[in-house]
């Protein structure tokens, strides 16, 4: 039975675009690529395979079930699960698949230790509760899950880390060096029981703009994708200094073109009507491959090389454009919502585009396209 897709639209993921941003933040051996969420609707071992060939020698994913695929794709990087193993069969496979769980309670600990057994060490990461306000040992509990990891015969530590909650944010660096004071202190704890734990607290934007948060190991995310942390900031050029590549780009196709006269409405709720003779392309769509229905009016695309306005209201399969200044536009034309060629003096959509007018992050709009488009690697 051949795959059923349920629209025409196409994510088109560059890896060499991946592999160079990988390149501009920092040498590979000082970096853990974050490859969760099916490397941020990337194509998690499309994306593991590609930056293994540039020398990644570490991966951090959300779940021990992206660990056992990495695995059964013949990756054999030291890969951190960072939401921990959830109950016995993840810890069953992470033990089997020699992953690292994160732990960050007393919970897992006990959950880990029933996971132990002769002649076969688990490896796990310890986290650090600095600030976050999610997982993790706090500072006060860190002496007893100390004393309770030495303890456990069979588990071994080899990695203590943390999360900036706010290393994006100008006006927050105090609470960012906080959080790093404390991590500082914490680590020196963990090192003084476990010596030769690695350390990792940096995300992408302390990757470019904090380096005395590197520590031994960096955890670089929407940073690879293309994606400035500082994007909308003041700290904008911190990023954009490194000149980073959007990784992803969409295409659908026109499916026909039609001509509107003057009153005449198209789509749901008659969001645009025609002032004067309009021709409107319908493109292959929608929000149920992750283009928002709040985009409606508000969006641009690129046809031909040139950007036109979303009109309409989105639907779940279709989008309307004006093409009324592009008489070229024919039905089976390529339209693109991101990225894309384009003509001089035009600009294409990018993902931070359609966040910016979504009022959210250039995280949340990759992973919804990703996720719901087949993908085309380039």
């Amino acid at each position: 039975m051949s795959e059923c897709t349920f629209s025409p639209s196409v994510c088109h993921v560059d890896l060499g675009a991946l592999r160079r941003n990988f390149a501009r933040l920092g040498e590979p051996a000082a970096l853990m690529p974050v490859i969760k969420s099916d490397a941020y609707g990337h194509g998690l071992v499309p994306v593991a395979r590609a930056l293994a060939e540039a020398g990644a020698r570490r991966f951090a994913v959300g779940t021990v079930a992206e660990g056992m695929a990495l695995r059964e794709a013949g990756l054999r990087q030291k890969i951190v699960v960072l939401l921990g193993a959830l109950d016995g069969v993840d810890w069953q496979g992470a033990a089997a698949q020699d992953l690292i769980p994160v732990v960050g309670s007393f919970a897992a600990l006990d959950k880990a230790s029933a996971h132990c057994h002769a002649g076969r060490t688990l490896h796990v990461a310890v986290k650090c509760e600095t600030g976050m306000g999610r997982l993790g040992f706090t500072q006060e509990e860190l002496p007893q899950a100390v004393e309770r990891l030495r303890n456990i015969q069979g588990i071994a530590p080899v990695m203590a880390l943390s999360h900036l909650s706010c290393a994006d944010t100008p006006g927050q660096e105090d609470y960012t060096r906080g959080q790093m004071k404390r991590f500082a202190a914490m680590t020196a704890t963990l090192g003084d029981a476990f010596p030769g734990m690695e350390r990792s607290l940096a995300n992408s934007a302390a990757t470019i703009a904090w380096p005395e948060a590197h520590y031994d190991v960096c955890r670089p995310g929407i940073a690879l994708y293309g994606g400035n942390p500082f994007a909308g900031t003041a700290w904008e050029d911190k990023g954009a200094a490194l000149g980073l590549e959007w990784a992803m780009s969409v295409s659908a196709p026109v499916i026909q073109v039609r001509r509107l006269e003057a009153g005449q409405s198209v789509s749901y709720g008659r969001l645009f009507t025609a002032e004067q003779p309009t021709a409107v392309a319908v493109v292959g769509i929608g929000y149920a491959t992750g283009f928002a229905r709040a985009l409606s009016t508000r969006a641009a695309l690129c046809i031909n090389g040139r950007r036109v306005s979303q009109v309409g209201r989105v639907c779940m399969g279709m989008i309307m454009a004006d093409v009324t200044d592009l008489p070229q536009v024919r039905e089976g034309d390529t339209a693109w919502l991101v990225g894309g060629p384009t003509q001089p003096g035009q600009q294409p959509v990018t993902v931070q585009d359609l966040a910016d007018t979504l009022g959210t992050i250039s995280y949340e709009v990759l992973c919804l396209l990703g996720a719901t488009n087949p993908r085309l690697y380039v």
